[in-house]
């Protein structure tokens, strides 16, 4: 037997049992619709499968994808339920999506030709979603485009090639809840919807709501809500009253701790001299990990419960923290640091340095990478209680 590699000094911990918890928050507040769990983008960089089944526990009853890659991944990993995928070329065959019984979105003519060419050199009906364009102006059918789809629907489904199980659109502007183009947009789908029964195609389970309009809006009259964000307990609009426990805790070790002195320059450039004498740590994470170099001289860790300043520009590898003059024993080499995480003993968390980037905590979560290892962690203390019991 070979030496043991030793493990990755920079972590992602992914505590499914806050998965589990937001889904249930998430299920509450959707006040008897279905919920979709968003599961893209490897769940939000948390893990697609583990997150999927701790999401599914949670009452989800459906997930939702970009890619027909990520669906399938899913599959293989032997989960059945319900999954849609919403994102695909017109030149691509989605046949495999229909064997796996994968549904799909329809977001133009074009998309539709596709499916019906799968559907037909496969012999199996498609389930779809047409979206719906009610005010993004991304992807989706415009309403100019709507009537004359709407007779190709018809058509296809009275062929058996086609089920259509409802409607989907997206919002422009849920995280800002007083807005009206969110309720022009809520009416248009509606009527769409109307237009399609009226028709005879019936769209049982119509969605447009986010996780910002699943909180906000519980009385928006659709059947199924489709939270992404708020699913890894990350709030989704500002100021928000809501139960929900951040799942990820991205750490990295602490390699080494010295002194050096007054007037010393850290790390690339010497944008950072110490005032006085100090005593500094290295952590093992840098931008290659996700940790971006923007924050570099701007973000904090947290190392036994206490916050520490970094100092000097973040490098691919590593960055620099100021532990103080007088730090005694209380920071040492294989310590973890604290990058960003629940927040709850006031560490920093990912909305934390989402605002210091000026962007959101979709992308600080996402870029986590590189040699990150995630952990993912059963039964973890949160919010509706439990214990640690162990990880996969």
């Amino acid at each position: 037997m070979g030496p043991i590699v030793p493990p990755s000094p920079c972590r992602a911990e992914i505590d499914l049992g806050a998965i589990e918890h937001n889904a249930r928050v998430l299920a509450r507040a959707a006040r008897g619709a279905r919920v979709m769990a968003v599961v893209k983008a490897d769940a939000y960089g948390h893990g697609a499968v583990p997150v999927s089944l701790a999401a599914l526990r949670g009452g989800a009853d459906a997930l939702g994808v970009t890619t027909i890659a990520e669906a399938v991944q899913l599959r293989d990993a032997g989960i059945d339920a319900e999954i849609l995928a919403w994102l695909f070329g017109v030149g691509d065959d989605v046949g495999v999506a229909l064997e796996a019984d994968v549904d799909l979105a329809v977001p133009s003519p074009g998309h539709l030709d596709t499916v019906l060419d799968a559907a037909r050199r496969t012999g199996r009906r498609a389930r779809v979603t047409p979206k719906i364009d009610t005010g993004l102006a991304r992807s989706g059918i415009t309403l100019d485009e709507w009537p004359s789809l709407l007779d190709r629907l018809v058509a296809a489904s009275d062929e058996g090639l086609i089920e259509v199980t409802g409607l989907m659109a997206h919002f422009a502007h849920a995280d800002d809840p007083g807005n009206p183009v969110i309720d022009q947009q809520v009416d248009r789908l509606h009527a769409c919807v109307a237009q399609a029964r009226a028709r005879g195609v019936r769209c049982p389970v119509n969605h447009h709501a986010n996780s910002a309009a699943t909180l906000t809006r519980p009385d928006d009259g659709f059947e199924m809500v489709r939270p992404g964000i708020a699913l890894y307990g990350l709030n989704p609009v500002d100021g928000l009253e809501a139960e929900l426990v951040p799942a990820m805790t991205f750490s990295a070790e602490v390699l080494m701790v010295k002194r050096i002195a007054a007037g010393q320059g850290v790390s690339y450039g010497h944008t950072w001299h110490a005032p006085r004498d100090t005593t500094v740590a290295l952590v093992a994470a840098g931008y290659a990990d996700g940790v971006w170099r923007l924050l570099s001289g701007r973000l904090d860790v947290s190392i036994h419960g206490r916050r520490y300043p970094n100092v000097g520009r973040v490098c691919m590898d590593q960055f620099v923290v100021d532990l103080g003059p007088d730090p005694g024993d209380s920071v040492r080499a294989g310590d973890t640091a604290v990058l960003f995480g629940t927040g709850s003993d006031g560490g920093p968390t990912a909305a934390e340095w989402a605002r210091t980037l000026g962007t959101i905590h979709y992308e600080v979560v996402t870029a986590v990478r590189g040699r990150a290892v995630r952990q993912h962690v059963l039964g973890a203390r949160h919010a509706s209680g439990g214990q640690r019991e162990g990880s996969l």
